[in-house]
């Protein structure tokens, strides 16, 4: 039987660019073997969600999010909670495409994007679950991390990654502290903080040396707390950021890798989660990381190797019965010498 592919397609991302590619799209998946179609997203809620997982359940091999990182989502969230999930693949059309950046899928050419399938490479990806909702990006709180979902659409269909500069400059001079209670892996910060994020991929907002260190697969968040909310100091981390990533051990941060995350505001704080550009709820919310949850395509070949962890579970189980192995046998004569 031949697989079957559904190209899920937000019509209005990146300035309607995928309309006009969308047979020679769809050509590309046939070329990979795969019988494909095409669903345009509608206003209605969740519809990019619930097409994703119509046809997940009906047996298709492949779903390919084509949109921006919230359509992405919405296709995680579709079919994520499914016992078998098909393959992803990632055709980008939004405005800062963070996740086919670090997929380094193009992003400027849907085309090339979906051509991307045709190199038959792919990675299982960890993705975050919080609450009952999922995420593939960042999860985050507090007050810059709204600056997504502030931005109006036809702002960012029109003026792209410009709405966002000119958002974030608004909202600067207004990051206040709150209080939040933020267990992790054994671990408690109970203080101030501007801001947090979980991230799971290198790129948080366009910018690539927020995470330095960033692993796709190996079941760890990168969590960082900013603890500071004066704007001179924000503006000075963000300066290191952009240097290199050297902010990750200044004392005005917190910068670990988690699993699991448990987030509660202290006293009349209020914290708005960010889920991959979207309002995913209030606070207090637990955030788990699914480990290689979903099978996605990448150009792994332009991936840098530290990003992916290739040993499978079930390789790393192998080496540690082997090694133990290696403890338990007697010593020779000779090394006793």
């Amino acid at each position: 039987m031949r697989k079957r592919a559904r190209v899920i397609y937000n019509p209005s991302s990146g300035r309607e660019a995928l309309k006009k590619d969308m047979i020679d799209i769809l050509g590309v998946f046939e070329q990979a073997g795969y019988e494909t179609s095409a669903f345009a997203t509608t206003p209605a809620p969740n519809s990019a969600r619930d097409e994703a997982e119509r046809v997940s359940r009906e047996g298709f091999d492949l779903v390919v999010a084509a949109g921006g990182d919230g359509t992405i989502n919405e296709v995680v969230n579709g079919i994520a909670g499914l016992k078998k999930r098909p393959k992803m693949a990632i055709i980008p059309a939004g405005t800062t495409n963070d996740y086919a950046r670090a997929l380094r899928i193009p992003r400027e050419d849907p085309l090339a994007a979906a051509k991307v399938v045709l190199k038959n490479q792919t990675i299982k990806m960890d993705i975050g679950l919080a609450g009952k909702k999922y995420f593939v990006n960042i999860a985050g709180g507090g007050r810059l991390t709204e600056l997504t979902y502030e931005v109006p659409s036809n702002l960012k269909t029109l003026f792209g990654y410009l709405a966002y500069l000119v958002k974030g400059a608004e909202l600067l001079p207004r990051i206040r502290p709150f209080k939040v209670d933020l267990k992790y892996d054994g671990e408690e910060y109970d203080g101030e903080a501007s801001m947090f994020f979980l991230a799971l991929t290198n790129s948080v907002g366009g910018f690539e040396q927020i995470v330095p260190d960033a692993s796709l697969n190996d079941g760890k968040f990168t969590m960082i707390i900013v603890k500071t909310s004066n704007l001179a100091e924000i503006l000075r981390l963000l300066t290191l950021v952009l240097n290199g990533g050297k902010h990750i051990n200044d004392p005005r941060i917190i910068y670990r890798k988690v699993h699991k995350v448990e987030a509660k505001p202290k006293g009349d704080s209020k914290i708005m989660i960010n889920l991959d550009g979207e309002y995913g709820g209030d606070a207090p919310m637990t955030f788990v990381n699914l480990k290689q949850h979903i099978e996605t395509y990448a150009n792994l070949d332009d991936i840098p190797d530290a990003a992916v962890e290739t040993e499978t579970p079930e390789i790393l189980e192998a080496e540690r019965k082997f090694l133990a192995g290696v403890q338990e046998l007697p010593e020779s004569e000779e090394s006793k010498k």
